[in-house]
């Protein structure tokens, strides 16, 4: 976990791998997925640090040395060895790009740490006098001799020797290095350890391919049905055809139905030959027939709901009509209402102009 004086440098979304200290060859996943990995910076101890977190568990705490380096073995696929955690860590990424801005970011990180452990070794120098009086003879031992024990100052006093070790940050170092040495030759196998990596990613693609595949091979086996059976048919009528001609060559043309026959045969058997050819014409790749698969089901979907309008439409104008016809069944009892009074009004307008006309006549 970051400590309170850390400062966040960088981060990035990946796939945690840890080698399997076992075999030194084959990669465990550490996260079930893309998690964050992140670069700090630990202002109180000078330190640079990869962290990352999955859950409440740092899958990755790894402090950064100039010796340290990333290396990439496929384009979405890095790793680093960590000497003090003894182990070997490898990331996933989802892009090339991604991978390359880690990269370069673990180099300017890793260039900060050599610069801030020399600064470090250089305030220790100022703080041990008499360690920079040895310099010049302890760098002419160094470079006779870099495998030979550590050379010893001796200061003597009256009554005892101090022994400063001179060379043990130089030791400190090439144990780190062949450490890391070690752990690289045993562990990046480069080839067999990214196709694990990315194993995890194929298998999708994997899948989707293996299910397109059998709906392909069931078109294929259905075309072939259908072809074995025009060809067996065709042969069958071939054997037809051989057996009445050489009847018809025995006969010599004595019997004119069995020419017929032998004539027929001949048609039907171009017949099924060019429903062969028409057949092997029409065979496609199983893309094309799945394309007008697709086409199909849509052009049905389409009808579908051109139906539920049509069907929707239907309904509305049976509803209209229904209403309608009450109306008109309201509007036609009006009338014979209507009609009704109007008869009862001529009726009388009748017996009044019979009246007018004897009051007239008298």
């Amino acid at each position: 976990m970051p400590s309170m004086g850390e400062q966040p440098l960088f981060s990035a979304k990946a796939h945690v791998f840890q080698i399997d200290p076992a075999t030194k060859r084959n990669w465990l996943p550490a996260s079930k997925h893309a998690v964050s990995v992140s670069f700090f910076y630990d202002a109180n101890r000078n330190a640079y640090r990869i962290i990352s977190v999955g859950g409440t568990k740092a899958i990755i705490n790894s402090t950064i040395t100039p010796n340290m380096t990333f290396t990439k073995t496929s384009h979405k696929f890095g790793q680093w060895a960590d000497s003090r955690a003894n182990t070997v860590y490898g990331l996933g990424f989802s892009t090339e790009q991604q991978l390359q801005q880690f990269s370069d970011q673990f180099k300017e990180v890793r260039e900060a740490a050599r610069l801030a452990r020399e600064k470090s070794q250089e305030r220790f120098e100022l703080t041990n006098p008499a360690l920079n009086i040895a310099a010049p003879q302890l760098s002419q031992e160094l470079s006779e001799d870099r495998h030979s024990p550590p050379p010893l100052l001796t200061v003597n006093g009256p009554c005892e020797d101090k022994l400063i070790r001179s060379r043990s940050a130089e030791v400190e170092l090439t144990t780190e290095k062949e450490s890391i040495k070690k752990m690289l030759s045993e562990g990046s196998v480069s080839c067999e350890l990214h196709m694990e990596a990315e194993l995890f990613t194929l298998q999708d693609s994997n899948a989707k391919l293996v299910s397109a595949l059998q709906e392909a091979e069931s078109s294929g086996q259905m075309w072939k049905k259908q072809l074995a059976e025009y060809q067996e048919e065709t042969d069958r009528l071939r054997e037809q055809v051989a057996e009445l001609e050489a009847q018809s060559v025995a006969s010599a043309g004595s019997d004119p139905e069995l020419s017929q026959s032998v004539e027929t045969l001949e048609d039907l058997l171009r017949t099924k030959d060019q429903e062969i050819q028409s057949l092997q014409s029409k065979k496609t790749d199983a893309s094309d027939l799945e394309q007008e698969k697709e086409e199909a089901m849509q052009r049905l979907q389409e009808l579908e709901q051109q139906n539920a309008v049509l069907e929707e439409r239907v309904k509305s104008a049976e509803t209209d009509l229904a209403a309608s016809q009450e109306e008109r069944q309201q509007t036609e009892g009006e009338v014979q209402q209507a009609i009704q009074v109007l008869d009862l009004k001529i009726l009388d307008l009748n017996s009044l102009r019979q009246s007018l006309s004897k009051l007239i006549d008298k």
